[in-house]
């Protein structure tokens, strides 16, 4: 898009997985009014009324848009749930292959992983994987995930 407040609008939709079904706006089933948006993404609800006609004007953006739903995050309830939350901030996000060595180290610990969620570098600044498991992550692989290529840095929460 060549309208950098109708961008904005864009990246929250992508980012929260919200939907444009028949010129509205839906998180799963609930419906989001242009306002809450706007105010969101600090402009006028008539940009995000524009930024819904655009896209909904575009056959490929449409059905992008159309088929995006909502994903549950459960990094901030891992401690709660008595669950382990490793957050890696990678080197390169573009990098493959650096899920696959981070669940392989967790694998051998016999740990098994609940959910892997990473921000999509295209719309985050600073892009991060997160893994829960379904116990606390031991201390003592710390050293073995550091070691991943592609792992610049790691915290466990």
């Amino acid at each position: 898009m060549r309208y950098p407040s109708q961008l904005k609008v864009v990246k929250l939709l992508l980012s929260n997985g919200m939907c444009i079904k028949n010129g509205r706006v839906y998180s799963g089933e609930v419906e989001i009014a242009d306002t809450a948006i706007a105010r969101v993404v600090d402009v006028d609800r008539r940009i995000v009324r524009t930024a819904i006609e655009t896209i909904e004007k575009d056959d490929e953006l449409s059905k992008i848009f159309s088929l995006i739903l909502p994903t549950t995050m459960l990094k901030d309830v891992a401690s709660v749930m008595n669950w382990g939350c490793i957050e890696i901030v990678p080197s390169n996000a573009n990098e493959p292959g650096i899920l696959a060595s981070v669940a392989s180290i967790i694998a051998e610990t016999g740990i098994s992983i609940r959910q892997s969620m990473v921000d999509d570098p295209d719309l985050t600044e600073s892009p991060k994987l997160y893994v829960i498991t379904d116990e606390p992550v031991p201390s003592k692989i710390i050293p073995t995930l550091m070691e991943c290529k592609g792992v610049k840095s790691l915290t466990i929460h």
